[in-house]
Formats: structure tokens, sequence, C-alpha cells
């Protein structure tokens, strides 16, 4: 048999070919290598010694704002300024330059701290500085127990202010100058002066920046205000460029992107639109070698200032209130028992929109270098201040008891007044009769409001005995009031907005005066709030100031910009309410104006605008300026307040005013309804104008 041939194999010529192509690859890769070392290896290893920083330049304005007729209220003034950027100097390089500058321009030293004139004075008498270290001292440093920051503290300690004293004024002076060059980040610019600096230093600066590594000239900024101190409390104030940003926000402006030294909103309205007000500086490229040396500077993007806010508040009718309560509350310190009067408050608001149309408030403060009384803007005590107010919130409780099914529209009780064990007897100012609900808020009767609180607690009148109520009572009754916004915050867009105090006792003596408004405190802007949901129907508005947000224009003129944002109305809840409940509580508040009898128809008497409303009387106890002379005990005084809004069908505007401690004694000033007849009327007038 013929024997089979063996098939040859072709594995080894394959391997073969699979480890040529491997070598012919890494070959390839090899010599690859070697040309780009040879050929780019300088280029590589210099971008590898590049480091590129991206900087802020030179601040540029904030945002403007107007008013609802598109006025200017704030606005930025141009001021010389003169700055340095460490672009990677020594501490000798930036004294000589410092040195220099110092003999072209004045620097005030007034703010030197003592700590630093010490750390210039060591810096001059370095054997004199070291002498201060004791033998001891200095073998505890070399035994690793002191350290060098424990032997600079020793010698700070032990400079007197006899050598303190031969430092000279140009020393001092240069030292200041290269305290603000060294205050900054390297590569952004510092303010090393921008108050006062003259022309003459601002030219000749100008004329000498080569021989000034770093210095150089630019224009800087400050708010100015067109109507001097209207509503500059509400406006809010920016940081000085000596504060730069405040420390208990530092974290979070840094954050954001911000450098230490930038200036910011830190009150009110600046505050709160720090975001949209606050100008985008322009970023800058620095490119340095590994020494440290500036290659090459690029500009990455222009600076542009800040957006504008245009207000809900007319500056004229802002005017014309404040002087309404300036007028009445210099005539009513004329008057007998107003010595602890001293301020008042009124807020106008568009109760379909919440948009705040006027927030002002004075207040009478003595001047401490003359002793003289002169008038202060307080529009800020519209949202920080709160006061008992009396009657003026009888509409919520009528709600209340709506809402807790223990009344119903056309309930009457008898307005005896009620007497609960241990308690004073409490009543209405006088005998009103048997009243139904409108009757009650028309003619302003406490009585019905307290048996309404009874039945809401589920208690069981009887007179002089104990009155049991449920131990809920307080919240049920203060979270409906809260759904109105009163005793709590509004939702306007400031900061600090207080809520007011409330009781701690839960006597039900105390929930009687809880009811007519005689135990916790509310703000003016609360009141308004109030008292716009009840004009509009049920709906609690959120309060704003800001109605636009618009696009800056940077040509010099108050054109104003395209809309960027506009405010919304914001309905924060609706009322759980019947419409028929609110209409009786409407029809209520509409007699208190415009019906014989009503508490506030005789102030009213003539008006074509059909007010409606509430007025308020609120028996407390002083707690102003004066009240520590009066210890333990302060004297008893009268709040007054009144909310109103017009017309009384399809209102287009609500107003609170508060006047605290408008009087002692029984004789009512009429403090609210001065004020309040007058800025109602001030209100139609410039609308008809």
């Amino acid at each position: 048999m013929e024997k089979k041939k063996k098939k040859k194999s072709h594995f080894p010529i394959r391997l073969n070919l699979l480890f040529f192509s491997v070598f012919l690859l890494f070959s390839i890769l090899i010599l690859r290598l070697g040309f780009v070392q040879i050929v780019y290896g300088e280029n590589f290893k210099r971008e590898l010694e590049r480091k590129e920083d991206i900087t802020i330049n030179n601040p540029v304005p904030r945002g403007k704002m107007f008013d609802s007729n598109y006025r200017v209220i704030v606005d930025n003034v141009p001021k010389r300024a003169i700055t340095y950027t460490n672009m990677g100097a020594s501490q000798k390089e930036m004294l000589d330059t410092a040195e220099k500058l110092a003999k072209l321009i004045v620097k005030n030293v007034d703010k030197m701290t003592q700590r630093e004139k010490k750390d210039l004075w060591i810096l001059k008498n370095q054997e004199k500085a070291n002498a201060k270290i004791t033998q001891n001292e200095q073998d505890q440093f070399k035994a690793k127990k002191l350290k060098d920051n424990d032997l600079y503290k020793l010698k700070i300690e032990r400079i007197t202010d006899e050598e303190l004293s031969t430092l000279t004024p140009e020393e001092l002076e240069v030292w200041a100058i290269y305290l603000e060059f060294s205050s900054g980040y390297k590569f952004t610019p510092q303010i090393v002066k921008n108050e006062d600096v003259t022309p003459e230093e601002f030219a000749i600066v100008s004329e000498n920046l080569q021989s000034l590594p770093g210095v150089d000239t630019t224009t800087d900024w400050d708010r100015s205000y067109a109507f001097d101190q209207t509503i500059k409390s509400i406006l809010g104030n920016v940081t000085k460029t000596q504060e730069g940003l405040p420390a208990d926000r530092l974290d979070h402006f840094l954050s954001f992107g911000y450098n230490r030294n930038d200036r910011v909103g830190k009150s009110q309205l600046e505050l709160q639109y720090e975001d949209v007000l606050h100008g985008h500086k322009s970023k800058v490229k620095t490119v340095t070698d590994k020494q440290g040396n500036v290659i090459e500077t690029e500009v990455v993007t222009d600076g542009k200032r800040g957006k504008d806010l245009v207000l809900s508040i007319d500056m004229d009718l802002q005017i014309a209130v404040e002087k309404i309560i300036e007028e009445e509350l210099w005539g009513l310190k004329k008057t007998p028992n107003t010595s602890l009067l001293d301020r008042a408050y009124v807020v106008l608001m568009d109760p379909n929109s919440g948009a705040v149309l006027t927030m002002a408030g004075k207040r009478i403060v003595k001047n401490s270098e003359t002793g003289q009384l002169e008038m202060q803007d307080d529009a800020l005590g519209t949202i920080t201040t709160t006061y008992n107010v009396g009657s003026a919130v009888k509409g919520a409780t009528i709600l209340t008891g709506f809402k807790q099914g223990v009344i119903s529209p056309g309930t009457r009780i008898n307005d005896t007044g009620i007497k609960i064990a241990d308690t004073p007897l409490k009543k209405s100012y006088s005998y009103l009769g048997t009243l139904n609900d409108v009757d009650a808020l028309k003619l302003s009767s406490n009585v019905y409001m307290f048996h309404t609180a009874i039945r809401i607690g589920k208690g069981n009148y009887q007179y002089d005995k104990p009155l049991g109520l449920a131990p809920n009572t307080f919240e049920i009754i203060r979270n409906s009031f809260a759904s109105f916004g009163l005793g709590s915050r509004t939702g306007i867009d400031l900061p600090n907005e207080s809520s007011g105090l409330k009781g701690s006792s839960r006597l039900p003596g105390h929930l009687m005066d809880l009811v007519i408004g005689q135990y916790d405190t509310y703000s003016p802007l609360q009141l308004a709030q109030y008292i716009s949901t009840i004009a509009n129907g049920g709906k609690r508005m959120k309060p704003h100031i800001v109605k636009e947000i618009r696009e800056p224009i940077d040509n010099n003129t108050d054109e104003i910009g395209p809309v960027f944002q506009e405010i919304k109305p914001t309905v924060l809840n609706t009322i759980d309410a019947e419409p028929a409940w609110m209409d009786r509580v409407q029809l209520g508040f509409k007699k208190v104006f415009q019906e014989p009898g009503g508490t506030a128809f005789r102030r009213f008497t003539g008006v074509s605008y059909s007010p409606a409303g509430k007025t308020g009387t609120a028996e407390a106890f002083y707690d102003g300026p004066e009240r520590a002379k009066f210890g333990k005990e302060p004297p008893p005084v009268m709040n007054l307040s009144l909310v109103t809004y017009a017309p009384s069908t399809n209102p287009e505007v609500a107003m609170a005013v508060i006047v605290p401690w408008a009087y002692q004694g029984t004789t009512d000033n009429g403090a609210n309804f001065l004020i309040g007849r007058r800025v109602m009327d001030t209100y139609f007038t410039m609308k008809k104008n």
C-alpha cells in the first residue's frame, strides 16, 4: 500500500510575516518620535513651560435703577482712579514703585492700623527689632519650641509708641501705597486710590506709567441718587473698595467668581438683585514663562455694565406721599399727648398684581450735634418694624369664622360686653346692639369678634366663668390670618423682612385680644397685602418692587434697553372662602367708609373714588427709642391704622397706614385719617393728571 504524503505546514511563514510587520511599525514610530523631538521639541518644551491665567480687569459700572415712568433713580458717576496690577514683582520692586508713585500722588494714611505701622517699623529697623528677642527666646527657637511667627509677634508687642513716632510721613505714605499693591491678586488690578484723585495727579501718573511698572490710570464709578434720600433705605448700598466682599458672605461670592476686593450690593435692592446689577468685567489672558515673566496678554472678553432695574414705584407719587407724612407728623407733634409720636408709614399696592406703588416711612429723630428734631427717611420700616394694629384685622376674623363654620352670613350676636373669670370686662367702645357680620365690621364691634373666637375654640361662655378652649385655637386663627399675610413674611423682593411678634400666652383673654388686632404685631406691608387679598376677592399676591429687568445700553444716555425679564404677578395662595363670604366682608368694608355710622365715614365724605376698608385703634405699650427711660413699666399708647382700597368694585389701589404711638390718653387725634385721606386723594388726583 502506498504511503500518504505529509502536508507541508505554512505556519512559520505567517509568523515571520507578523514579526516583520510589527518590526516595521515600531521602526516607523521610533523614526516619527525622533523627528518630532528634533524638529518640534523646543516648541513643545516652551509650551509646557508656558502658564496661562485668565484674570479680571478693571471694574465696570453696575446696572441703573429706574422708576415706573423710566426716570433714572440710581445711576453711576465716573471718577478717576489709579490702579496697580502685580505682574509677578518682588517686594523690593513693589516698594520701589510705591516710592516713585508716592512722589506723584497724595495717599491718605489715616486708616493705617497700628499693626501695619509696626510691620513698617520692623522692615526699616531690622537690627533693633531683632534685639527685642531675648537670648532665652532665641534658644527656645533653636530648640524648635518657638516658631518664626512667635518671634515676630514678640517683636510687634515690644515696639513702643515712641519708636513708631520715628516713622516719617513720607515713609508711611509709601507703605500705605505698598499695602494697596500687595492686597490684590496676581494679574488682577487693585485700586490704589479712587477718592479725591485730582486732575493733576491723574495726568502726571498717566505721563509716567513707563517708569511705574504695574501702575495704571482708569475710571472707577460711584452710585448717585437722582432723588437724594427718597426711598434710599429701600434702594440699599454698595460696599466701598476698601470693604470688598462682605465677610459674612465671602464664600458665597467667591464661589461665583468674585474677587475679594470687588464691590457688591450689601443691603436691600442692591443686595437682592446683585446677580443682575453687577457688571461683567473684561477678562484678560496673561501668559507667563517658567520664570514667571509675562510673555503676552490678550483680552478674552470685553467688560459690560450690569442690567437695569425698573421699579413699580412712581417717584412723583412717592415724593407726594412722603411730603404728606412729614407735614402731618410735624402738625401732630404740636398737639397734646404726642411726646412719644415719632413715625408713620404708608404702603400703596396694586391689589391685582402685587406691584408696590409706594413704600413711605418717616421718622422724627434728634440731631446728635444740634439737638434739634429733624425728619429722616424710614421707608425700610414698612417691612422691618411691626406693631399692634387694632381693628383693621377684623375682616380676617370674620372670614376665619366663616371658614370654621361657627358663623355664617347674617349671623347675629348681641354686643353686650363679656366677662371671663380672672379677666377684666371686655367690650366694644360702646354698646352697639345686636349685629350681623356686616354691621359688626361697619361699626367695629369687638364683642362680635370675641364670640366668633370663642366659637372657633369650642368654648362655652358664661359670665365670669372660666372659658375652656380647644388647645389649638390660637393656631387655627393665626394660620388663617397668615393666609392673608398677617403674621407671616409677604415674600417681597427685599431681604430682612420681619414676620412680626407672636404672643406666647394661651390665656382666653389674650385670644380675645388676638382677634381684634391687639396681641400679635404686623408690619405696614403685611397690612397692605391683607387688604389687597380682600380687595381682589381672595388671592394673596406676592408684593414686588421691581417690575422689569432690562438689558443695559452703554451710550451715555438714560435710554432704556430691551426687556430681559418681566416680573409676573405671583399668587402665593388663595383664601379658602366662598364668594358669598368675601362679598359680605367687602360689603362691611364699604359701609365703613360710605355709610353713616361707619368708623371712617365722617373722614371720607365727599370723595369720588368709592373707598372701602377698615380702621384700627390698638391699646399698646410704648416700645420706641425712649423706652429705656421708663424702666420696667412703659407708658400705654395708642397705635392707629387704616386699610383701604378703591374703587370698592374693581379696585386698582390698596393702602395701609400705620401711625405707632400716635397719642397717649383718650383723645383720638385721627392721625391715620389725616394721612390716609390725603394720600388717597393725591393718588386719584395724580391719576387724572
